[in-house]
């Protein structure tokens, strides 16, 4: 299917994600140690912390499957230290350490060593969207090309995305991450500026999250 260009005529879609792989894209990867009684805590109050534990491995994988073949340069932030053989192929993927007081301050160092880097449209998502795909990400990328910012909205009140081209330390700064106030907060923020609102989805936090998703349902038969 072809793509219209800025001046009208179509572009054949490979062309549009050959200028994707040879742009300064990068994705950063925001991701927990899988370990038991670490991850997904909300969620384990309802299906155990074994069966938290397998979720968060299996959407880890999700993840990594989504990412593998984006077009950008692809960096994963553990929070507590690097496993050289886990689900990231270093081929593929460099592994870094997160660095800072709380989420924040962990994001926006991130992003500033990435543009330091020479890196122009940057791109953060966490590892624990079920319903992200490699598309919405290169969607996300491609909608750089026009605006200054792109936010995805999650259904719980936070974000599962966030892009920009030129870091913005006030975006991570006075948030109470982990709550409903997360994504207006940081719309505000974003007043007066162009920024891309990408569709609203779930991510996974809770039981009520994945109690439907016939994918999750291996994990949570005997509740």
């Amino acid at each position: 299917m072809g793509i219209l260009s800025s001046n009208g005529n179509k572009t054949d879609e490979k062309a549009i994600r050959f200028e994707l792989a040879n742009s300064k894209n990068l994705l950063l990867i925001f991701t927990r140690n899988p370990e038991l009684g670490k991850c997904k805590t909300r969620l384990a109050a309802t299906v155990g912390k074994n069966a938290a534990l397998d979720i968060y491995k299996f959407l880890l994988q999700h993840t990594a499957s989504i990412t593998k073949n984006v077009y950008a340069t692809k960096q994963v932030f553990y929070s507590e230290e690097i496993w050289e053989k886990d689900t990231w192929d270093t081929t593929i993927y460099s592994k870094k350490i997160q660095k800072g007081t709380d989420l924040g301050e962990r994001m926006f160092n991130a992003f500033n060593e990435g543009f330091n880097s020479g890196f122009e449209h940057i791109i953060v998502i966490g590892s624990d969207m079920y319903d992200l795909s490699a598309q919405d990400i290169e969607n996300a990328f491609i909608h750089l090309n026009t605006n200054d910012y792109v936010i995805g909205p999650a259904i719980d009140g936070g974000y599962y995305l966030l892009g920009m081209k030129t870091p913005n330390s006030k975006l991570f700064k006075n948030k109470e991450w982990g709550t409903n106030t997360v994504l207006q907060s940081t719309l505000n923020d974003l007043k007066n500026t162009k920024t891309h609102i990408l569709e609203a989805k779930n991510d996974v936090d809770v039981y009520e999250d994945i109690k439907d998703i016939d994918a999750f349902k291996p994990f949570i038969k005997n509740i």
